[in-house]
């Protein structure tokens, strides 16, 4: 007897390829979707590349225009702080209130507003030994200080400062005065009495107030920094003050 062969004779035969068979040869070049999905991969990293370069530039900016104005409200407001720490006032007995229709104390403090293209400002006046000359040097000359606003040509609002040596003439913008800052978006004097009260407007040659000057100024500044405002803010105690008048 034979025994049967336990191998299936009709087994297929399996063609495994040789493994060199499936090395591409150099010469056979990249399909076309393989081309496509590489300038894809190229495109997502040069995108990914430029926006990161782009955030880098936009913060820097950012940062410069930030640091710009608070240079500018540092400056600003150490020149006002200067200007008030050396403020001038007449005091009794030499002080009197004036008469009715007589001329106006030459050393008063008036604080109040006008209206610069239909935006409200506030407008100082005050005298002060702080008087700068034409050759930029400060002085001990009383002078007479105004701090007003005006508005540009480009819809901006700046601070000007101006400085007059007696005998004070009535107040005119001059676009000669110096400029304290620029990119102003708001202004904002208060005043205090001696008790601590605020106001909002002040004047010493004024009954109202009892012929007496603020015994400190609060002074906030909003400026414009790109998009964003930026604000800053000090309170000057005056180095002398007058009390109010029986």
């Amino acid at each position: 007897m034979h025994k049967k062969s336990e191998k299936n004779s009709l087994t297929p035969l399996i063609d495994i390829p040789h493994p060199a068979s499936r090395i591409r040869h150099p010469d056979s070049g990249f399909t076309l979707l393989e081309i496509l999905i590489a300038i894809f991969i190229f495109a997502i990293i040069v995108t990914t590349i430029f926006g990161s370069y782009n955030s880098v530039f936009t913060g820097a900016e950012v940062i410069n225009q930030g640091v710009t104005s608070y240079e500018t409200a540092r400056t600003c407001l150490n020149r006002m702080i200067f200007d008030l720490e050396s403020i001038h006032l007449s005091l009794p007995p030499q002080y009197s209130s004036p008469d009715f229709n007589g001329p106006p104390d030459p050393y008063r403090i008036v604080g109040d507003t006008d209206n610069v293209q239909t935006v409200s400002f506030p407008k100082l006046r005050f005298t002060s030994t702080a008087h700068i000359s034409f050759g930029g040097k400060t002085e001990s000359d009383i002078a007479e200080i105004v701090y007003y606003v005006q508005a540009t040509d480009n819809g901006h609002y700046l601070l000007r400062r101006a400085d007059n040596l007696y005998p004070y003439q009535p107040f005119e913008e001059n676009a000669s005065d110096p400029v304290l800052c620029e990119n102003l978006k708001s202004l904002t004097f208060n005043y205090y009495d001696r008790e601590g009260t605020e106001y909002d407007i002040w004047d010493s040659d004024a009954e109202d107030f009892g012929y007496a000057t603020p015994a400190a100024i609060g002074i906030k500044l909003e400026l414009t920094s790109g998009t964003d405002s930026i604000w800053f803010k000090t309170m000057v105690t005056l180095p002398v003050y007058r009390k109010k008048q029986n």
